[in-house]
């Protein structure tokens, strides 16, 4: 679980700033489907996003004619789909991170309290210095521990790569100011992890991917489609051998 839990996370981390290129690049079609018909499902989207694209850019070109002075660049079209991605992915990952750290994160250190010297003053000048002192470094201990990098916070920086690599530190039993996690909260990060890799790979199309379609071949054998990393998908029935391409039957 910890192996395949922290290659998850570094999946996410790893790719995030591949996943914001790619909400703003145009769509590619060819990449793992639903054999034909998950062809035409997806130029369907493409043609639904590209309409969408044209609705924000008419709107944008009104704007300019009701203010002539207004310059700059138009927008570049947007991927829905990959900022929805990133959505779902940022809220589960900080969401884990918000619960984990709840339940093993201790609290900062508690600074050192001001001794009210009229009540009960020190003997000497040496005991008062020694007691500022001591008063001092405990402040700074204090502190440190506060603004620790390595303390999950629930305001701030609170990015889908930051969640990931601070869960990453909890599964790899990294030090910090945390206890070590228990099996079912290795079990829950895991579950997250794998659930929001998959979701990030999908969507940047880099995982080899194969599906068995709820579709029968004529011949009544099971249709396979195999895809993903970027290649056109391809299908093939398990019975026949028959297999399709997007440019139709390719053998029989």
């Amino acid at each position: 679980m910890t192996t395949t839990a922290a290659t998850h996370l570094r999946t996410i981390a790893l790719h995030w700033t591949d996943l914001h290129e790619a909400a703003g690049q145009p769509t590619q079609i060819g990449a793992f489907g639903l054999g034909l018909r998950g062809y035409l499902a997806r130029l369907d989207a493409a043609d639904a996003e590209q309409l969408e694209y044209e609705r924000h850019q008419a709107a944008y070109l009104r704007s300019l004619e009701r203010d002539p002075i207004q310059l700059g660049d138009r927008p570049v079209p947007v991927r829905l789909h990959i900022l929805d991605t990133m959505r779902i992915v940022e809220a589960a990952l900080v969401h884990c991170a918000d619960d984990i750290a709840a339940a093993a994160q201790r609290a900062p250190i508690a600074p050192p309290a001001a001794r009210r010297t009229v009540v009960a003053p020190y003997a000497t000048q040496r005991e008062a210095d020694i007691a500022a002192a001591d008063r001092r470094r405990r402040q700074q201990l204090a502190h440190a521990d506060l603004v620790d990098p390595r303390r999950w916070r629930y305001t701030g920086r609170r990015t889908a790569p930051h969640a990931a690599l601070w869960l990453l530190a909890r599964i790899e039993r990294a030090p910090g100011p945390c206890r070590p996690i228990t099996d079912v909260e290795e079990q829950r990060i895991g579950n997250v992890a794998a659930g929001a890799a998959e979701r990030v790979e999908r969507a940047l199309d880099i995982a080899a991917q194969r599906r068995t379609l709820e579709q029968r071949c004529a011949c009544g054998g099971a249709i396979d489609v195999h895809g993903g990393e970027g290649r056109v998908p391809v299908a093939h029935c398990t019975g026949c051998g028959r297999i399709w391409t997007e440019g139709g039957v390719a053998a029989a």
